[in-house]
């Protein structure tokens, strides 16, 4: 495991310490990683939610209406097993 040296707020420190006297965490490591594996997580998640944004733009627009496209879904759930 890479070893770091790192500087924190007072605040922070607080955190971490009462992170780990809380006994949810055994170090201050550990509660740094588990932090940085949640933001990477959240980082894929916007990653994925921005290409399928950017995959909507650009399939364009329709020209249904909310009652057909209701409709359509509905004709297509039974055959798919969604319903």
């Amino acid at each position: 495991m890479i070893r770091q040296s790192i500087s924190l707020t007072a605040p922070n420190d607080d955190w971490l310490k009462a992170q780990i006297e809380s006994e949810e965490y055994s170090s201050k490591s550990e509660v740094v990683n588990d932090l940085i594996r949640k933001a990477r997580a959240q980082q894929e998640e916007i990653e994925w939610i921005r290409a399928k944004l950017i995959a909507s733009e650009q399939g364009g627009f329709i020209d249904k209406t909310p009652e057909e496209m209701l409709n359509s879904f509905k004709e297509k759930a039974p055959r798919n097993g969604d319903l």
